[in-house]
């Protein structure tokens, strides 16, 4: 197959290099490349009009929306995007303090300012931080079966509900008490699954669970948008080298392409995009989202993916977190209010009730954060996780609208609360090129899944270049999901590629081979080992 000589290089000296995915882990992979004299041929396809991927800010309500990333998680020394955003001057003094840095918070999250029952009125905050106490010390215990030769439970949910049933028989409490009490248990859940990025806990392995790395630090923001990383990173690469709306259709490699602006050389990789241009190269790494590789799998590669590969990415689990934006005139919440949580007293954890989804999505939804005020207008961020999440997508913003005024007038116990004037959603799971949200460890899968999802072609590396490479959060062993887990993948992919051609300058023999590139730890280039 030809490519097409309008996008082609200049003939000249150096790898021609792809980075397909113009996300966090794509932009880390650019940005370390051009930094190096070895790599003057480079580009990055990204499929849509802009870049940041999963990480998008957007203007509305008269401020910063976070419609993708919201918080950087562990913000402290041993996190690249807490490192960088201080670097590039993003964070708020309170960030960067070190009060802020040493604060462990154990990955969970904080308890809210109030909560709503779903009957009407506020469900006692003591209650809520007992139950809250037990669950989180279950999700800790769960992190204790990473190296046991057997688990209680095959995933991380019917531990916590055999756990639960243990701690119930204890309770001394009335019907109605007990009643409330798992309902909280099922809104922990659910925010559990919204961390997760997974429809259910009983589809997180829970082996593996306690392999995931929480760093110290509490979860900060960015006062002007998380997209002001990705744009800083971007504005480093050299004019050129980013090609937007360039959707990538299949990836030939272990071939042996030409061009007719480069005669005798040959290429290993080729590139097909959607709109019948292509692009040769030496080495390309794939960096898109672990939903759009799912849904791709069997067009994508050309010759297919070796089985184990192709059968890490079927395994590894990938849900969908979704945010519905609400908009008011006037905030119907304490001024010191920050987390509104809403507990369905008729759910219980222990049951598997399964409605229909039109009737009770929003049951999934866990309530809502305060956003900072806007001026003119007051702003409530919900997280919704699962099957839910993808339903809702499906719903025009009447409809969501309509939904949850009359949820908040529910619980509030006020039927003439004012209806929100206007309402944003993410669609995560609808994205043609995400496909959702984020990688768990699923049932059935573990850290070596993630492992193999990472590791290059051709498998063998024997005199063969590095023809593929991927990075990306879902292949980040230990950070999975998170975009300091992306970052460092792409600095990881960028600096094998270094290895590889530093050490061939290294042994210039004529006829020598191109070996792999010794497998490059998860901490590159100078960074702080966030493990030790």
């Amino acid at each position: 197959m030809q490519s097409s000589g309008r996008q082609a290089e200049t003939p000249g000296r150096g790898p021609r290099v792809l980075v397909v995915g113009g996300g966090i882990a794509g932009l880390g992979a650019a940005q370390r490349l051009c930094c190096h004299p070895a790599f003057p041929h480079l580009r990055v396809l990204e499929a849509t009009a802009r870049a940041g991927g999963r990480i998008r800010s957007e203007r509305s309500f008269g401020g910063v929306v976070e419609v993708g990333a919201h918080w950087i998680h562990g913000p402290s020394q041993g996190n690249p995007v807490f490192q960088l955003a201080a670097k590039y001057g993003l964070l708020g003094e309170k960030a960067l303090s070190e009060e802020n840095q040493l604060i462990e918070t154990g990955g969970h999250v904080g308890l809210p300012s109030v909560s709503y029952a779903s009957s009407g009125g506020s469900v006692s905050l003591e209650l809520v931080a007992e139950m809250a106490r037990l669950f989180y010390s279950l999700i800790d215990q769960t992190r204790e079966f990473l190296h046991a030769a057997e688990t209680p439970a095959p995933s991380v949910g019917e531990y916590l509900k055999k756990e639960i049933r243990q701690h119930m028989a204890g309770w001394t409490e009335e019907e109605e008490t007990k009643r409330l009490k798992l309902a909280i248990l099922n809104n922990l859940f659910n925010v559990e699954c919204c961390v997760s990025g997974t429809h259910s806990m009983d589809l997180v392995a829970l082996a593996p669970f306690g392999e995931y790395t929480v760093l110290p630090g509490l979860d900060c923001t960015f006062p002007g948008g998380y997209q002001g990383l990705t744009d800083r990173i971007m504005a480093s690469l050299p004019k050129d080298v980013m090609v937007f709306n360039k959707p990538v259709k299949t990836i030939h490699w272990n071939g042996s392409f030409e061009e007719a602006s480069a005669p005798g050389e040959t290429f290993p990789v080729l590139v097909e995009c959607e709109d019948g241009s292509c692009f040769p190269a030496h080495h390309v790494v794939i960096t898109v989202p672990l939903g759009f590789l799912k849904e791709h799998l069997d067009t994508f590669f050309e010759p297919p993916l070796p089985t184990e590969k192709a059968e890490a990415i079927r395994k590894i689990g990938f849900g969908t977190n979704n945010k519905i934006f609400l908009e008011f005139e006037e905030p119907f919440w304490q001024p010191d209010c920050q987390h509104i949580q809403v507990v369905w007293r008729d759910t219980s954890p222990l049951e598997d009730a399964a409605p229909k989804l039109q009737d009770a999505w929003f049951k999934k939804l866990i309530g809502f954060w305060v956003l900072p005020s806007f001026g003119a207008s007051q702003v409530l961020c919900g997280f919704i996780a699962g099957l839910e999440s993808e339903f809702m997508e499906t719903l025009s913003d009447e409809d969501v609208l309509l939904s949850l005024t009359q949820v908040l007038r529910r619980v509030t116990g006020n039927p003439r609360l004012p209806a929100p004037r206007s309402v944003l959603r993410s669609r995560w799971h609808s994205a043609p090129y995400t496909r959702g949200s984020y990688s768990y460890v699923a049932v059935g899968s573990s850290g070596d899944d993630l492992d193999l999802l990472a590791q290059p072609l051709p498998a063998d590396g024997r005199g063969a270049q590095l023809q593929v490479l991927f990075a990306g959060e879902a292949t980040h062993r230990t950070f999975y999901s998170t975009t300091h887990g992306a970052l460092l993948s792409g600095w990881r992919e960028a600096d094998r590629l270094i290895a590889l051609w530093d050490s061939q300058a290294q042994r210039p023999e004529p006829g020598s081979e191109l070996g792999s590139a010794p497998r490059v730890p998860g901490s590159p280039g100078g960074w702080p080992h966030p493990f030790l």
